[in-house]
């Protein structure tokens, strides 16, 4: 008869559990999607001084990717229309108006993390812009000059 063991452990050595690779403090702790996120909320912030009014009751927020209903049906659906990057939702009853911001599309046309900045930026004032009823340009006089 052999002796029945405990559940198997990370700690082999007797050295005690693993800690984390990096304090909480350093950047490369984040996961990615935090680190997409900050990048959503530091494109908010820069449209807030000049837009901080309207943008007030607007919500924010972050999914994976575009939702089924979003992207059609069928493979020749892909080749006709690129996959979104956001959607703006205005309000409707007692829902606010949203600005939903896809990260998987996005990381996966960024090169790096800059490109990826400016991608997450562009889009923010892409869907602002929709949900405003404005031009890019209007909400952000940049935008031309990066597109």
């Amino acid at each position: 008869m052999t002796p029945t063991r405990g559940p198997r452990r990370r700690d082999r050595h007797g050295r005690g559990l693993r800690g984390p690779l990096a304090p909480s403090y350093v950047p490369i702790a984040r996961s990615r999607s935090e680190r997409f996120d900050d990048l959503v909320l530091d494109a908010v912030d820069r449209l807030k001084p000049q837009w901080g009014k309207q943008l007030a009751a607007v919500e924010f927020a972050v999914e994976e990717v575009p939702p089924v209903s979003e992207l059609g049906d069928g493979p020749g659906r892909l080749g006709s229309e690129p996959i979104p990057f956001g959607r703006a939702d205005t309000a409707s009853g007692a829902d606010p108006a949203s600005v939903v911001i896809y990260r998987r599309p996005l990381e996966a046309r960024a090169r790096d993390r800059d490109m990826l900045g400016a991608l997450v930026h562009d889009t923010v004032v892409e869907q602002v812009a929709t949900l405003l009823g404005l031009s890019p340009e209007t909400v952000d006089p940049g935008y031309d000059e990066r597109g």
